[in-house]
């Protein structure tokens, strides 16, 4: 099949639209990883792109890594993260069914009920004083149980779960499957493109999480890791990963610091991208599509 010219020339605009993009969106990462292993002296007189290292130095990560406030920072957010994405994954697809099912009375109107609240919330107080009431504060469980389940993500979830044929679920509700069964081994293994999509908003949005953990936690010990990673860039506070050092050498290290800790706590994140990619599109496709 002949292209025609004008076809020509729209892929050549996209590609480079998109190469655009592509830098775009790559650069502030590259520059962050050049910066972590440059020289501190020679990255503060820097002016303009950064396109390589300046010098090599590794004394950025060293302080990182000794730093107890990012060790246990690090531990908090696994916790957050195991506990929290597990919690919402169990919480949302036992919504998500009970929405789906077409026999439950009353069906519409807890659909309903239930995206109303994606537009009208009882507001930052008196969450916190639930929070304070049940005796979640100062506790990491607060950063957890109050947000178990996301309004859009239960929908996406749904929507997925009506797309299993009710043949299947009928067929195993006269081999004597309980709702569980059918949920557990039936439902979600058919459903795992979705499944994968809500592993990864969840997982993101609880290791992006700080301004929850701000609230609610007062103990430094319980900070995640990006309430410690918040506090080095907009406090400005590295004097305690940069000891042993004079004045000056404190101020050079500390800017390198900063962006070592940024890809301390964003190569995490970046590296399960990839084993939930194929799953990505298929799963929000299915959202999207069907209401």
């Amino acid at each position: 099949m002949k292209i025609s010219y004008s076809d020509r020339v729209f892929i050549a605009v996209n590609h480079v639209l998109l190469l655009l993009l592509v830098v775009v969106t790559l650069y502030p990462l590259v520059y962050v990883a050049f910066a972590s292993i440059s020289d501190g002296a020679q990255l503060i007189t820097h002016k303009g792109f950064l396109y390589r290292p300046l010098g090599f130095s590794i004394e950025a990560y060293k302080n990182v890594f000794h730093n107890p406030s990012i060790l246990k920072g690090y531990r908090n957010t696994l916790f957050i993260l195991v506990f929290g994405v597990t919690t919402n994954l169990i919480v949302t697809a036992l919504g998500a069914y009970v929405l789906s099912r077409k026999n439950v009375m009353w069906n519409r109107v807890f659909i309903f009920i239930v995206i109303l609240t994606m537009f009208f919330s009882g507001g930052l107080v008196p969450l916190y004083l639930i929070v304070k009431g049940v005796g979640l504060i100062d506790s990491l469980w607060a950063t957890i149980l109050p947000f178990a389940v996301n309004t859009f993500n239960l929908i996406i979830m749904r929507t997925a779960f009506m797309a299993v044929p009710e043949s299947l679920e009928e067929s195993a509700k006269m081999d004597g499957a309980n709702h569980f069964v059918i949920l557990f081994r039936i439902i979600i293994p058919l459903s795992m493109p979705v499944i994968a999509v809500m592993i990864l908003y969840y997982a993101v949005e609880k290791w992006n999480g700080w301004f929850w953990a701000s609230i609610f936690l007062k103990d430094r010990d319980l900070y995640p890791l990006q309430l410690t990673l918040r506090e080095i860039l907009i406090a400005n506070n590295t004097d305690m990963m940069s000891t042993g050092a004079n004045a000056a050498d404190q101020f050079q290290i500390g800017e390198t610091i900063k962006y070592a800790t940024i890809m301390v706590a964003s190569v995490p994140i970046l590296v399960l991208y990839p084993f939930v990619q194929k799953y990505f599109v298929k799963g929000v496709m299915i959202g999207a599509v069907k209401g």
